[in-house]
């Protein structure tokens, strides 16, 4: 039985989804793989569900009517996963900026490590980053730092993106009531996890810039991830077990 389940959410990446599946299916361990798609004008979706003639039952689409954000979509893709019992729910790009022959390494400090969340970290070893101006490698290193200050997480990577939950991690996390739908996302469903003493721990993996489409950061995602960590830090202050 395959316990595994890699959420991808995309938004306009025809020219990546297809690569990244095939190359996730080409991992020596099974995994499956549900795309969550916001409603995608470039076709992205049609060519999911053209792909899952060929991987029947590993390949699973759900798409959303508009762009509602990053972290909506893999709230809707947590959930989706829950229902179907799987033990071990995956975050990772469409674009290849996370390295599928990761995926083994997150999965087995979870499963043989006993780690509650696995983050692919940037940032455990040095700046493992490739093909970002350098202007961006600091403020994403800054980001981190700004928040481990504020939160108090030992966490290097706090916005990483590629991660690995246990099923009893989300399970715990009141799903209904995350705050944030883009770069803080990332960043609040930590913090969640810290709050409650799941045990969390970073695998050093290298992030390589997208080499095809568009990235979709934008400037209200940087200002919703500065002011809504300290929202998020004194909110946990007077009532920690409801952030």
């Amino acid at each position: 039985m395959v316990n595994g389940i890699i959420i991808i959410p995309t938004f306009n990446e025809i020219e990546n989804i297809e690569r990244i599946i095939r190359n996730v299916f080409s991992q020596r361990r099974k995994f499956q793989i549900l795309v969550v798609d916001d409603n995608s004008p470039d076709g992205t979706a049609a060519r999911v569900r053209t792909l899952q003639a060929e991987f029947p039952e590993r390949l699973f689409l759900e798409e959303r009517v508009g762009k509602q954000g990053l972290g909506t979509a893999y709230i809707h893709g947590f959930k989706w996963a829950l229902e179907r019992k799987y033990d071990y729910i995956f975050e990772m790009d469409a674009d290849f900026s996370h390295n599928p022959n990761d995926l083994i390494r997150l999965y087995n400090t979870c499963k043989r490590d006993d780690a509650d969340v696995a983050i692919g970290s940037r940032y455990i070893t040095g700046v493992n980053v490739i093909n970002w101006p350098m202007n961006r490698v600091l403020m994403s290193w800054l980001a981190s730092r700004y928040v481990r200050f504020i939160t108090g997480m030992d966490i290097q990577d706090t916005t990483a993106g590629f991660v690995c939950y246990k099923r009893k991690v989300l399970e715990a996390i009141d799903l209904d009531r995350i705050q944030f739908i883009g770069y803080a996302f990332q960043i609040e469903m930590k913090f969640k996890a810290y709050l409650r003493n799941f045990k969390i721990v970073e695998v050093p993996v290298i992030f390589t810039d997208r080499t095809r489409g568009t990235s979709k950061m934008s400037g209200s995602i940087i200002s919703e991830a500065v002011f809504g960590v300290i929202k998020m830090k004194l909110k946990s202050l007077f009532n920690r077990k409801k952030v």
